[in-house]
């Protein structure tokens, strides 16, 4: 793990700018997910025998790319799931949409649930079997040529969650192909970025601010200079 790539770290959280393309956790596929190499930094790091505790309090889709948080001890991690459950972690992404969405900035509310044979999500009704209510608020904050970047705060954590939201609007976020996008990324991302997370530390209580740099391509450029 290089350091770079590390934006926090104490005794007790260790949180990375995870790039897009990697797997938080292992799956079918067999890569290896950024969970493995990240015990196995810190288990050379600091010397540690035998098996290292790590966890991580959220998740990031394989091609979402931002600030993901881990626990390194169990108190930590109940602690900071349940932060998380509350809603008392701000968090902020960053998406670049195809058009531009009506209102410009809002607050979205629907039900959500997922197909997971073919992993896609998808609105429903209330009281719908698995249907799980999903609240975001997001804003415009520039466009160009009928594609713009849109600052996004879930108030949910569900799976596909702002993808799905955005998409509904008929925006769509770039790359997204699952979601009725048309443009790909230049390395085959989709263009979603945990850009920060706040929250106040669950051993410290001091109040906590982790931010990660966007991804170094021309498309993102355009928006954020």
């Amino acid at each position: 793990m290089k350091k770079a790539e590390i934006l926090y770290e104490d005794n007790h959280l260790i949180a990375i700018n995870k790039p897009a393309g990697f797997l938080v956790q292992g799956d079918r596929t067999g890569d290896e997910p950024i969970l493995d190499v990240l015990k196995r930094y810190i288990k050379v790091t600091y010397n540690k025998p035998g098996d290292v505790f790590l966890a991580p309090n959220h998740r990031l889709d394989r091609p979402v790319s931002g600030v993901l948080l881990f626990s390194k001890t169990s108190k930590a991690l109940g602690r900071v799931n349940q932060l998380f459950q509350q809603d008392k972690v701000k968090k902020q992404y960053l998406a670049l949409v195809e058009g531009v969405p009506e209102p410009l900035e809002g607050r979205l509310t629907h039900y959500i649930a997922k197909n997971r044979k073919k992993n896609i999500s998808f609105i429903t009704k209330q009281g719908k079997p698995d249907a799980k209510k999903c609240v975001l608020s997001y804003k415009v904050t520039k466009v160009i040529n009928r594609k713009c970047l849109v600052e996004v705060s879930p108030k949910t954590g569900r799976s596909h969650q702002i993808r799905v939201q955005l998409s509904s609007l008929g925006t769509p976020i770039i790359g997204d192909l699952k979601y009725k996008a048309q443009q790909n990324m230049e390395d085959r991302s989709i263009a979603l970025h945990c850009r920060s997370l706040e929250f106040v530390h669950p051993v410290k209580k001091e109040r906590i601010h982790i931010q990660a740099p966007v991804p170094s391509l021309q498309q993102w450029k355009i928006y954020l200079d």
